[in-house]
This record gives structure tokens, sequence and C-alpha cells, in this order.
């Protein structure tokens, strides 16, 4: 039976995107630091790393030989990600997190730990892609937002005024 002190799960997804570093400092800065041991959440911060095949998106000859290569660099680039999340909450003084690399497609991944973790709210940063990036990728804040069985919140970076 659940108390009435155990903590909602708040899942942040993130990759190597200045919109991805802005929502989850955005997140800790109105969610943890100013509530401390206060906060009402649970935070888990996920990394969708693609698979290689993925990432290659390539079937021709050749493409076995490139792929070990490419899961070498996936594999740097996650871990590059996971530790500027962790540099991150520690400079925030946010030591209660739980840090996951999951392999597959973002809009996936981030749906599936939703559903693991029973999170009440999903964050997700916002690109910002143009219609046709938008189109030919898929938003991830998109499918999220539609897919996912919780509260979605898509951060997004304040414009630049000139």
């Amino acid at each position: 039976m659940a108390t009435t002190t155990e903590k909602q799960v708040m899942v942040v997804g993130i990759d190597d995107s200045e919109h991805s570093t802005y929502a989850l400092v955005w997140t800790l800065d109105h969610f943890f630091t100013t509530l401390g041991s206060n906060s009402p959440f649970k935070l888990v911060i996920v990394h969708a790393k693609p698979s290689p095949a993925s990432a290659v998106g390539l079937a021709g000859p050749g493409a076995a030989e490139v792929l070990p290569y490419v899961e070498v660099d996936l594999k740097r680039i996650a871990a590059r990600v996971v530790e500027k999340a962790k540099e991150i909450c520690i400079s925030k003084s946010v030591h209660d997190v739980t840090l996951e690399v999951v392999e597959g497609d973002a809009r996936n991944v981030l749906c599936e730990a939703v559903e693991k973790h029973h999170a009440s709210i999903l964050v997700v940063g916002n690109h910002g892609y143009g219609a046709i990036k938008r189109a030919v990728l898929g938003s991830v804040s998109d499918y999220c937002a539609h897919h996912a069985h919780c509260s979605v919140m898509i951060v997004k970076r304040p414009k630049i005024k000139h």
C-alpha cells in the first residue's frame, strides 16, 4: 500500500542538444533546487541511445563493417550525455536521481520509461525543428504528448531578441 509520503516520479528525457540541457536545468530549478528534499518528485533522467543500424540508416554492402564503429561512437555520446546530466544535477545539489541509457527510438524509450517508473509527468525539450525536418524526423515531444500515459511538459527555450 502506498503511503502519502511516497514521491511521484518525474521522467526527464535528455539527448546531446542544447534544448535538452535547457529543459533539464529549467526542471531542476523549478521542481528540485528551490524545494530541496521537499520536492514532491523522484527524478529519473533517461537518454535514448539510437541503435547503430538506425543511426547509420543504410543496409547496403559495407554497412556491417561500419556498425561496430558507430556503436562505439553512440556509447561515447551516451556516456557524455549522462555525465553532463550528473554534473548539472550535482551543481544544483540534486543527488536523489536515477540515470538510465536505453537503446531505441526516443519516442518509444520515453513512453516506455513512463510506464516502467509509473511516472506522473514526462519532461522533454523542444528542438524547434522547422515543418519539413519535423515531418521527416517526427517530433519526439509531439509523439510523447499524444502517447505517454501521463502529463507531458514540453520545455521551450525563450527566443533570443536581437
